[in-house]
């Protein structure tokens, strides 16, 4: 049964790490700020907070189609042996992307009320317009990411050789405990290589290739072996870029491994500093998340609304 809480469950992911990396103050606003925001008693400066993290520029929207998309190509492939066509995937996204405009433009009353049911996208919610450019630049990437996808070598050796694989759920939301803190984990796809006997986690990535990719997927590969048992030689990782149609495949070692962990536990003790208590979670006063140096961030926030309002 749900319960309610006053203050969030602590964990650690790696896209709360990169959001305090990002901002502190904007840490503060997604991960305490909002917390039962949902709720329909909630006091509306928190429903508020909440609605903004709901918001969704076009690069993330993207993203996250994409990523929907690609795990129904996967399983549509594996529970009917039929793999989806370039314009299917494409008409879908289309569909997907015309359905969040639409929402923007028509629903905002019904996003208020109910933000994680509708869609707002950033542009529309603070300009009331889209990025004409920016908007024909994504939906032109659309055929691009999806030729690139089908294309992929993770894809087909999954289409071309399923008897020799063994599937684990896609875009599902695992975690693990690691000194007392639940750590997220969410692998976009993970089986196992019957033929070569390893495991295989694949990334797909629809930007560009980031420094922290290799990392992200060192926590799975960390994650394999907590769960499975498996060892480090044999995970094989890969980020599939689709955007370029670059496949980018490693071996890890333990030495890896090691400065992974090393890496969360500092962003773990980050993250201590902004509680005013372990056990439940109470978050310090919002003034103490300290805002961006880099003041240009502010202009493309979700939360500049309030966070730059006048006091």
């Amino acid at each position: 049964m749900f319960e309610v809480k006053e203050f969030p469950e602590f964990s650690w992911s790696f896209s709360r790490h990169k959001t305090l990396m990002t901002c502190a103050r904007k840490y503060g606003y997604d991960y305490y700020a909002g917390h039962n925001g949902w709720l329909y008693d909630a006091d509306e400066s928190v429903k508020h907070a909440y609605r903004l993290k709901k918001l969704k520029n076009v690069p993330i929207a993207f993203g996250q189609i994409v990523h929907e998309l690609a795990e129904r190509a996967l399983r549509t492939f594996l529970e009917h042996g039929y793999v989806m066509t370039e314009g299917e995937l494409v008409g879908e996204a289309r569909n997907m992307l015309n359905q969040a405009y639409i929402d923007s433009r028509d629903r905002k009353k019904q996003w208020t009320q109910k933000p994680a049911r509708f869609h707002m996208l950033y542009d529309m919610y603070y300009e009331g317009e889209l990025n004409r450019m920016e908007a024909e630049e994504y939906r032109r990437r659309l055929s691009i990411v999806f030729k690139h996808f089908l294309a992929s070598g993770s894809f087909r050796d999954i289409t071309d050789r399923p008897q020799t694989m063994q599937f684990q759920q896609a875009e599902e939301f695992r975690f693990m405990t690691v000194d007392g803190v639940k750590i997220f984990v969410v692998m976009d796809l993970l089986y196992r290589d019957l033929e070569s006997n390893k495991w295989v986690i694949v990334d797909w990535k629809t930007g560009k290739e980031a420094e922290d990719d290799r990392s992200q997927l060192a926590l799975y590969a960390y994650y394999l072996m907590q769960k499975y048992g498996a060892q480090v030689e044999e995970i094989e990782i890969r980020n599939e870029y689709v955007l370029t149609g670059v496949q980018k495949s490693y071996t890890l070692r333990d030495a890896d491994i090691s400065l992974m962990l090393e890496k969360m536990k500092q962003s773990v003790h980050m993250m201590r500093r902004y509680q005013l208590d372990i056990l439940s979670n109470e978050p310090a006063e919002l003034e103490d998340f300290p805002r961006t140096a880099y003041e240009q961030r502010c202009e493309t926030c979700n939360y500049k609304e309030i966070c730059l309002a006048p006091s």
